[in-house]
Order: C-alpha cells, then structure tokens, then sequence
C-alpha cells in the first residue's frame, strides 16, 4: 500500500494489511534482533549505564524547567560567532522562511542531511512547490525520496526495503545496469550524490543538540554526508526543535554515550559534526552564511503540562521503536506519521491533534518496554494513558486539575455507586443480569455479539469485538452461601447453662 495513503486515522488498516505483509515481518525481525543484540553489546562496555541514563534525565528536566533562558542564551552565543537566529511558530513559518532565505539568495538546488524536523513539516514537498530542488544525501533517505515515500523508522528510514527493491529502484531512477551487487549499488549512489554536493547552493541540515553555553549546534551521522551538506555550500540552514537545546557543552559527554549506543548499538557514531557559527576568514573550510531556525510547531504546548513535558526529552534514538511488540509487528508506515512507534504514539497526537491521531495511543501493550531502554527515562506508557485520558473524556487535559467526566458517564457511574452500595438492589440487578445474558451466552462464553445487542449494551459490544467475555455465574456467592452453608441457630447461652446445671 502507498505510504502516502496511510494516515493516522487510518492506522487499524494499516496495521492489519501491515501484519500480511512477508517481506516486511522479516525485515523487522532482522532489524529488531540486530539492533537489540548491539544494543547489549555497546551498553556492557559501560560502567554505570544506569547512571548516564539518570543524569540525561536530570539535564533534560533542568533544561525544559528553564527553557526560556537557555534558549536565549543560545540564540545570544551563537548570534556572537556569526550565526543568523530565525524563530518560527510552526512548519508553514518554517517552510516559507526557508524558501525565502533560499529564493533572496538564487538557491535553486539544495542538499539536505537526514532530518527528522523537516519530514515532520513537509519541508521537500514546500521546496519542490517552489521551484527549488531538494536532494536527500543520508543514503536511505535518498531512497525513500526516490521511491516517494515516507521514512519507516526514525534512524533506518528504509527498513522496509529489501536488496531486490532497492536495486530494481535504482535501475528504473537512477538508468544503471540491472545488479543486485551491493557495492555497484553503492558506487553508483555515492557517484551520483557528489556531484549534486558540487552543484548545490545551499545545505540543509537537522540539530541533534544545540549547547546554550557556545552557541554550538552538534550533528551526529555515519556517512559523512553531513559535513559535506554543511561544509560545501556557502549557505547553511539548521533546522532545530526548541527541545533540542542542552545547558552546557560538558553535557554532551553524557549524551554522546547514550545516543550511539541506544540507537544503532555503537559506541560512538562515524562523525561528529560541532558547529560554531561561520567560518572566520575567507580561505577556511565551512559555509559564508548559517542560519539556525528554532522551531516551535506545537512543543510549547507540550512544555504546558508536566507529564507530556516529558515528550520533549526523547533524542530521536529509535530505541523503543526497536523494543516495542507492536512496532516489531507493523513497522513504521502503519502510524502515518513522521515519528512512529512508541515515542510517535505520544508524539503525534499533541503534535498534529488529538482528533487526528486518536488510534496511536491505544498502539501500545503497555508493556514498558520502551520505558526500560529509553536513553533519557522518558516514562512512555504514562503518556499513553494520559493521552487515552484525553480521548477517553473528548477534552484536552491542559492542567494538574481533576478530569471532569461527560454528562452521562457521570450519571453512569452515580446510578452504578447507588444500586451497586445497596445489597438488595445489587442483588436483583445480578438477578436481571442472569436473565438478560441468556441469548448471548454460547459455550459457556458471551462472544461477539450482535448490532442489537451492542446497541443496547455499548461495553460489551466494545470488549465482545476482539476477546470473549465470561458470563455471570447461574448462582451468586451470596446464595450458594445461604443455601448451602449457613450455620444452624445456637442456643443463648443462659438456656445452655441452665441445661448443663440439670
């Protein structure tokens, strides 16, 4: 099924034709076993794992406690080295500052690094709408956008692609000789790719973190790409969330260790791009102009509340799309979304809208599996609930303040305390109940019942849909007690003494 097709809204289609498809179950499992078994690996080569992760936390939970000074402290640093700050509301500002920095300087053919920011506003379709030329350089990005798709996982965008599929890909894209020989796979992509690093006008990039003590702006990969989409063209664009921001340069020390390890199993990535301002006189290395965009999109409201705060702590590793069960099953197309898996459950929904995205936090066991190997403690399942809280009452959970419950749920659940808090009552309606359930009944299970029946009753329409429901016992505890255990009456005391005495 095209990617593009499916949304989140139509995310229990998608799953379903998801778990049909071979090619991708396997796919998975080999990306699942792979990535977990390095995982283990790189983290046995540290001594107190537990304790990068605890302190990743802490700086996290400082830096979003007083995002407002740190943000201007990195815009105020990296202002003083030379780089240009933009700050843009969401991804339409994003987009159209983008064109126009682009369109003010003649930029007609652009390289762009893997970026989880600019596929989350659509920016490559903004470009091409405006006549500009977008040129995905991380390798797998580059064969999703040949492919017109959307990436399936945050830091192996095309997982979902078999060898054969790339290879007949490149034959019908690129006009190569029919190979399936991975290094004239390779050649041909790395050949084709340097000349458009020659040809570009300007280079844009994404922001794994951007430190507030320098104004520095750090970029991790494994292709070198990276350096040559900020290195080669005489403008660089950096797209970075508000999030992204960390309090001090020494901090990276600690996620340097976390992010590699947690995401593809390695101790330290290929590159490690630092960016500190332009270059500072003509014959050095590096672009004539940077521009950072911090971008808000729907992170401030996220700030609001303290349990989806937390939101704004995740680093893009993928590892809980790697631990996660559903995710293992389905892939990434199937949440429609830029950010799939566990952390696009949460993601997603408070990014694009609750409505939109109502199915992605019920996508989930709760299992906790992807809470025990994020990399900075993110508590996931607890923004799962808290987002199926919000679905559940139709509101958005904006304050610490008691949920207020629908009219008729509410008047539920006062009819259910007075009936169910009187023996009598409770009695009879368990009688009722008896009565009422015959019809269903089959085998000694209720199964899936019909329209009539699910109109009548809504919950058991609702759980009888997908698992069978036990029914009510022929015989309460109470009136098995009464009929068969019920004590014989003792004799007062006094008669039993007076008997005695005779």
């Amino acid at each position: 099924m095209d990617p593009h097709t499916q949304t989140t809204e139509t995310f229990d289609q998608n799953a379903r034709r998801a778990l049909v498809d071979p090619q991708l179950r396997s796919a998975l499992r080999k990306l699942t076993v792979t990535f977990g078994e390095r995982r283990a690996q790189a983290i046995a080569s540290v001594d107190d794992w537990e304790g990068l992760r605890e302190s990743a936390r802490a700086i996290k939970d400082e830096t979003l406690a007083h995002l407002d000074k740190y943000l201007a402290d990195f815009a105020d640093k990296a202002e003083r080295a030379g780089a240009q700050i933009h700050w843009a509301d969401d991804g339409k500002d994003v987009c159209e500052l983008i064109i126009r920095l682009l369109q003010e300087r003649g930029a007609k053919r652009v390289v762009k690094s893997k970026s989880m920011a600019t596929e989350e506003i659509h920016l490559n379709a903004a470009l091409e709408a405006a006549g500009i030329t977008p040129v995905e350089t991380d390798l797998g990005e580059w064969i999703i956008q040949l492919a017109h798709e959307t990436p399936s996982h945050i830091v192996v965008p095309a997982i979902h692609k078999s060898k054969k599929q790339i290879a007949d890909l490149f034959v019908e894209k690129l006009g190569i000789e029919p190979t399936d020989d991975v290094d004239k796979l390779t050649s041909a992509a790395r050949r084709i790719l340097r000349q458009r690093f020659a040809e570009a006008d300007a280079g844009i990039s994404g922001v794994n973190f951007g430190v507030a003590e320098t104004g520095s702006i750090l970029i991790l990969e494994n292709e070198g790409n990276i350096r040559l989409t900020t290195g080669l063209p005489k403008i660089h664009i950096a797209l970075m969330g508000i999030e992204k921001v960390i309090p001090r340069f020494a901090d990276l020390d600690v996620f340097l260790k976390l992010l590699p390890r947690s995401g593809t199993g390695q101790r330290l990535t290929a590159y490690q791009s630092i960016i500190t301002g332009t270059k500072k006189n003509p014959g050095d290395e590096g672009p004539e102009e940077v521009h950072i965009i911090l971008m808000d999109n729907g992170r401030s409201r996220m700030l609001a509340h303290p349990v989806t705060r937390q939101s704004l702590a995740c680093i893009r590793c993928g590892a809980c799309l790697n631990a996660c069960p559903v995710y293992q099953q389905i892939g990434g197309h199937a949440y429609g979304s830029v950010y799939p898996g566990p952390i696009g459950a949460v993601i997603t929904p408070q990014l694009i809208g609750i409505t939109k995205a109502a199915q992605l936090p019920y996508a989930s066991s709760l299992c906790g599996a992807c809470r025990e190997v994020c990399p900075v403690k993110i508590d996931i399942p607890e923004l799962l609930l808290h987002l199926r809280a919000q679905i559940a009452e139709g509101t958005a959970i904006t304050t610490g303040a008691p949920v207020k419950r629908k009219a008729l749920e509410s008047f539920a659940f006062r009819l259910y305390a007075f009936a169910w808090s009187r023996p009598a009552l409770y009695e009879l309606g368990g009688r009722i109940l008896r009565v009422l359930q015959r019809p269903a009944v089959k085998d000694g299970r209720i199964g899936k019942v019909g329209k009539l029946m699910s109109k009548l009753l809504p919950p058991l329409g609702a759980w009888t849909a997908w698992r069978d429901a036990r029914p009510l016992a022929p015989q309460s505890f109470r009136e098995i007690w009464r009929a068969n255990y019920v004590p014989q009456a003792v004799q007062p005391a006094a008669a039993m003494g007076s008997q005695h005495d005779r």
